[in-house]
């Protein structure tokens, strides 16, 4: 028979796994296909109706890569399935619904009123073990940005965040609701001569599956694809998607 925790030791495992779980918005049903553990069992044991086993605890802390017994101390992580803490240790599992390319759309700097429009991908790095962005078919391609994907499990925001040469350049962004994710894009623009200065505004971010009508460019008044595209852009103020305030 396998060795059961004390009760004092169930609970405060009990506790760590669910830390765990909701801090990584991991489903319990993931961790025990993954530990090898019934899910009936697993979600006794997570109540208190029934102690762990030793050999449980073992498979799960292999699993998630932390241990749950003592104090807190990060194991070897399986490489390539968790996160940075400074990104919201979120694991690929819980974030591949994000993986894809959107069509991203934006105000123009260069023509007041016309939409810019672009491609951006999200993928997995395996190397490093996080989401990256890149962007592509700008008409400024010396522009196109790429990074990493923070996703914080405090707030639920998303952020593409650009680091380069002490820069940065940062994509807020709303989980996804029907017309995509918004939020606000915070960079800079040209000013007058070489000058740079700070810039927000409005940016949305649809998926590109199914879709065969996409134009990517400056958009202007009368083209194809316009009125959708100013419309999506407008919505994000109109609805409170994000907050511009005077």
């Amino acid at each position: 028979m396998h060795s059961e925790l004390s009760v004092e030791g169930s609970e405060s495992v009990a506790l760590r796994v669910r830390e765990e779980l909701a801090r990584r918005r991991l489903s319990r049903q993931w961790l025990a296909d993954e530990a090898r553990v019934s899910l009936s069992t697993l979600e006794k044991a997570l109540a208190g109706r029934r102690p762990f086993t030793l050999a449980t605890v073992v498979r799960i802390e292999d699993v998630l890569g932390t241990s749950l017994r003592g104090p807190k101390a990060d194991l070897a992580q399986p490489p390539g399935l968790f996160a940075p803490e400074s990104m919201g240790a979120y694991a690929r599992p819980a974030v591949q619904w994000l993986e894809g390319s959107y069509l991203t759309l934006r105000p123009s700097f260069s023509e007041p009123g016309a939409i810019f429009a672009y491609l951006t991908s999200i993928s997995w790095d395996d190397a490093n073990g996080h989401l990256v962005f890149s962007e592509a078919s700008r008409t400024d391609a010396e522009y196109e940005q790429r990074g990493f994907v923070s996703f914080p499990n405090l707030s639920g925001a998303i952020y593409l965040v650009t680091i380069s040469e002490g820069q940065y350049r940062v994509a807020l962004l709303n989980r996804p609701s029907g017309g995509g994710m918004t939020g606000i894009l915070l960079t800079l623009a040209a000013g007058q001569g070489a000058q740079l200065i700070p810039s927000a505004l409005p940016i949305v971010m649809m998926s590109t599956e199914a879709r065969s009508d996409m134009v990517v460019g400056v958009v202007r008044k009368g083209e194809a694809c316009f009125d959708e595209y100013r419309e999506c852009v407008d919505r994000v103020t109109e609805r409170g998607f994000a907050l511009f305030p005077r």
